[in-house]
């Protein structure tokens, strides 16, 4: 990614008197196209058109530029597939996807707050039963129980509540990243009980990179920031009536809490998993550790 020595403001004002005139006319000719559009698309349209021309001339954009963003592009297109989203990193590297998320799901204070969905869930996970190990017991790390329970804004349990959940493995991977690995692992979908409870298996997430060997990943070599991913595990959260919640909890005291290269962590979504001395009655190690926590899932509105 290269750079003209261009300042990278006030652009506009050394333009030629008339070249502005031309630049305003040409703007305000490709906005005028979108008056008869459906309301919310001319809103969405117009304002981008005039944002996206605003940023041309603030920077004095060249041409060779602008080539190499519409490259960028059209290489995130060729490497996405379906299990690989280049668009849904470039979003979520740029904080777009987290400032969404933060206006879709995050309006009502007493609920748990949002974090992005991420570019590997998967539609339609195994229906696991209560207490199952989502690991499939041979992965490495430390073993974890995980505890939740699901509550309305009132305090009071939701039973039946379809609780998906998934994260990478003990290398940064994910299942659906790994084509030799047969059937899902570290994720599955599993249903409240009548106190809103339920409890599986898992193992410590670790910190880890994202799929950095595209153009997103150059973008990041380009501007000095690294890959990485603070450790975590994804949620989503569905009941009759309330908001589904997309949500991650992160691990209190993991490595890159203050850089998430995707700015997903929230304080509140930062959770202890403390190690715990006594042997689980299932056969697991004596080594292992426990996560407690309560969703709070707010009315559809």
């Amino acid at each position: 990614m290269t750079t003209t020595g261009r300042s990278a403001s006030g652009a506009s004002d050394a333009l030629a008197p008339e070249t502005a005139t031309v630049a305003k006319a040409l703007t305000q000719e490709v906005l005028q196209s979108f008056d008869h559009a459906p309301e919310r698309l001319r809103t969405l349209m117009q304002s981008l058109v005039g944002h996206l021309h605003t940023f041309v001339l603030d920077n004095d954009l060249t041409e060779a530029e602008w080539r190499y963003a519409i490259d960028f592009l059209t290489r995130a297109g060729h490497i996405t597939s379906d299990t690989r989203q280049e668009f849904i990193l470039l979003s979520d590297t740029l904080g777009v996807s987290s400032l969404v998320d933060l206006l879709t799901n995050s309006r009502t204070p007493e609920s748990t707050p949002s974090a992005v969905l991420g570019p590997f869930y998967v539609e339609g996970p195994p229906d696991l039963p209560d207490g199952t190990d989502i690991s499939g017991g041979h992965l490495d790390g430390d073993p974890v129980l995980a505890n939740i329970t699901v509550n309305d804004l009132q305090g009071r349990p939701i039973p039946g509540a379809v609780v998906d959940v998934w994260q990478a493995n003990q290398d940064g991977f994910y299942d659906v990243q790994l084509p030799d690995l047969e059937g899902p692992v570290l994720r599955g979908r599993l249903r409240t009980d009548t106190h809103g409870h339920v409890s599986f298996w898992t193992i410590l997430p670790a910190p880890y990179p994202i799929p950095d060997d595209g153009p997103v990943g150059q973008m990041l070599a380009a501007a000095g920031r690294h890959p990485m991913r603070a450790p975590h595990i994804h949620f989503m959260i569905a009941a009759p009536e309330k908001h589904t919640l997309v949500t991650q909890l992160f691990v209190e005291g993991g490595d890159y809490l203050g850089s998430d290269t995707v700015f997903g962590v929230k304080a509140p979504l930062t959770v202890p998993f403390p190690v715990q001395d006594d042997p689980p009655a299932d056969g697991h190690a004596a080594h292992w550790r426990r996560l407690d926590f309560i969703f709070n899932l707010a009315d559809q509105t």
